[in-house]
């Protein structure tokens, strides 16, 4: 039996396989379509404010979590 030393080929299919710039043409190339076609959502400042106070309380919520477990397993640390 023999085996192979070389690492397997790798597959040219994908966005994985291009460069950034080739994926950020496809990829804005869609967007346009999207527009063109009236598919595509557009923020208003109002949900934009409403997801950016969501992801402050996620964020907020692992951190106390995080800091409060931290701070149980350290004697002499109140919180």
């Amino acid at each position: 039996m023999s085996y192979e030393t070389e690492s397997p080929k790798k597959s040219n299919r994908g966005f994985a396989s291009m460069n950034k710039d080739e994926q950020r043409q496809i990829a804005s190339m869609g967007g346009k379509a999207a527009h063109a076609r009236g598919t595509a959502h557009e923020f208003t400042s109002a949900e934009a404010a409403e997801a950016g106070k969501k992801g402050g309380q996620s964020r907020g919520r692992s951190r106390n979590a995080r800091l409060t477990s931290e701070t149980e397993q350290q004697p002499g640390i109140s919180s």
